[in-house]
């Protein structure tokens, strides 16, 4: 009974993380190399995946291969957290290459998006990524030098706040961790105003955009004028280390 138990945990652990995990692990329960058959099942899987799910309405972005726009982190593409429908990986490559025109060298970087298959499946902890319209888009960077193409203040993207001022209670059963004992950990690197800026108004401007979710604190900064530039909620994860794009 523990064993069943145990592995009832893992096969769900492992689908809510990447989706494809929790059948890698059932597959692997009928051999003795257990951990060796996952990770090729695994593998196997993942890889099937980035050329039966564009068949099927999700087409994955870049994760290796891509310039002016690619996945954040190899995390995201090793847990099948790199798809979208095609309509938004269009929005998402012209978004990156104007930017990429506008402002040369640039790299638009790409945190969570969504699973392979199945809309409706969620994809944790995100309250909305559950049907390949959603992803959210790391911040541009500059230090003392300038415009760093390439660096994000954290290693995924995700929980480098930027601090400011909010109307939210202070309440811990939500998604809107503040994570404070992390904060010094990050390198003292700053949102580049003028990519920040402009990306927020092209987002704004495209009529295949049907939101942008980003803390009120740097709409404000930015200059955010269009109307679906909005404040996410206080019931959602902050949005001042990430911007969400939706259409």
């Amino acid at each position: 009974m523990i064993k069943i138990i145990s592995h009832t945990i893992i096969i769900i652990l492992f689908t809510v993380v990447s989706q494809l995990g929790g059948l890698a692990w059932l597959i692997a329960l009928n051999y003795k190399r257990r951990i060796l058959v996952f990770i090729a099942t695994y593998c196997a899987l993942s890889l099937a995946a980035l050329w039966i799910a564009p068949m099927l309405g999700r087409e994955p972005l870049p994760c290796i291969s891509g310039n002016a726009l690619r996945m954040q982190s190899t995390v995201f593409c090793i847990l099948n957290r790199q798809y979208v429908v095609p309509e938004l990986k269009e929005v998402l490559t012209d978004y990156a290459a104007r930017m990429e025109h506008d402002f040369p060298n640039t790299t638009t970087r790409v945190l969570d998006a969504n699973f392979p298959f199945v809309s409706g499946f969620p994809l944790l902890p995100h309250l909305s990524h559950d049907d390949g319209r959603k992803v959210d888009l790391a911040f541009y960077y500059e230090d003392e030098t300038g415009y760093l193409p390439n660096a994000t203040r954290s290693p995924i993207g995700y929980f480098a706040f930027e601090q400011g001022p909010t109307d939210c209670p202070d309440n811990s059963m939500t998604l809107r961790w503040d994570l404070a004992w992390l904060q010094n950990l990050w390198p003292n690197y700053q949102p580049e105003a003028l990519r920040m800026k402009a990306g927020l108004q092209w987002l704004g401007d495209d009529e295949r955009v049907g939101k942008v979710f980003i803390e009120p604190h740097l709409r404000a900064r930015y200059e955010a004028q269009s109307a679906k530039i909005r404040f996410q909620g206080c019931r959602a994860a902050r949005h001042d280390d990430h911007i969400h794009v939706q259409l």
